[in-house]
């Protein structure tokens, strides 16, 4: 079995637990419970909190320009504009994480198809596949997105797909791995035995079965999809004023450290809050998808 494998906290030849039972043992995380809680009020307050708070993220109070928080009318204070921060950090999460679970998707996408085909296929095909992956792991992501971003015109799609392109070769090399462990199986062979297509065999047979990790790699790409649109938009390639991204604000924020340092430490906050929440989110599904972590 490949290290890919073997890095695994489980592998495919060890049943899924019980539905029941991965519940149980995820509640048992407490770190992944308050992951989780945490991850909910992020996505509620960035969806509905724009439609609640009295101030919209474009509205400018030039009376309070730099007012701090829990100082008067607006519970965060405002920035140099004097917009107000609650309302700009909630629209920038609603971008944000937009942003990571788009992205997320569209590399789940690549990165599944990618490593079960490497991994159902496997000889010429799936060795060119898997060098092409290893070459692009070669380059530091962050400077591979930053050249990358060089090149097109910013906005939330472009930086959306970038992030995309830049992530998924971790979730081919994990899927590779189990599809190549899982294609000599009873179940699969049965499959070829009886006339189904590959593409029926790798995509309703194969993958289902190692959709555990899967599900893990998904949950860790979302954090770092944030933490990428954050540097991108820091450094002034990503999503682009008037817009509000977490990143952004980092980035419009930086020059105002020693006069204003709210203005950088609420979206650094968010930013910390929801890559942490993400990551504790992430190990408590790994333990609870894990069959040897079964106790009575």
């Amino acid at each position: 079995m490949s290290s890919t494998t073997e890095s695994l906290p489980f592998t495919p030849e060890e049943a899924a637990p019980p539905r029941n039972t991965a519940w149980r043992r995820f509640r048992r995380h407490r770190l992944a419970m308050l992951g989780a809680a945490v991850i909910a009020v992020l996505v509620l307050g960035s969806v509905l909190g724009p439609f609640v708070i009295p101030y919209d993220e474009t509205y400018i109070d030039i009376l309070h320009r730099f007012a701090p928080p829990f100082a008067g009318p607006h519970v965060l204070g405002t920035d140099e504009l004097g917009r107000d921060m609650l309302a700009r950090l909630m629209m920038g999460g609603r971008i944000s994480l937009a942003v990571a679970f788009t992205a997320m998707a569209i590399s789940m996408v690549i990165g599944i198809s990618v490593g079960a085909i490497a991994g159902y296929y496997g000889g010429v095909v799936g060795a060119a596949l898997m060098r092409l992956v290893d070459a692009v792991l070669c380059f530091p992501t962050i400077f591979l997105l930053l050249a990358l971003a060089a090149l097109v015109q910013p906005g939330l799609g472009s930086i959306t797909l970038l992030i995309a392109a830049t992530a998924w070769m971790e979730v081919a090399r994990i899927v590779e791995g189990q599809i190549r462990a899982l294609r000599e199986r009873d179940f699969a062979v049965a499959a070829e035995v009886l006339g189904a297509s590959d593409r029926y065999i790798v995509f309703r047979e194969l993958v289902p079965n190692a959709i555990a990790p899967i599900v893990v790699s998904a949950t860790l790409n979302v954090a770092k999809a944030i933490l990428l649109e954050s540097y991108v938009s820091f450094l002034g390639y990503g999503i682009q004023p008037p817009v509000a991204s977490w990143g952004n604000m980092l980035n419009n924020a930086q020059i105002y450290l020693t006069s204003a340092p709210w203005l950088a430490v609420m979206p650094g906050l968010f930013i910390t809050l929801a890559v942490t929440s993400f990551n504790f989110l992430g190990d408590g599904l790994r333990d609870a998808l894990d069959p040897r972590m079964d106790q009575p």
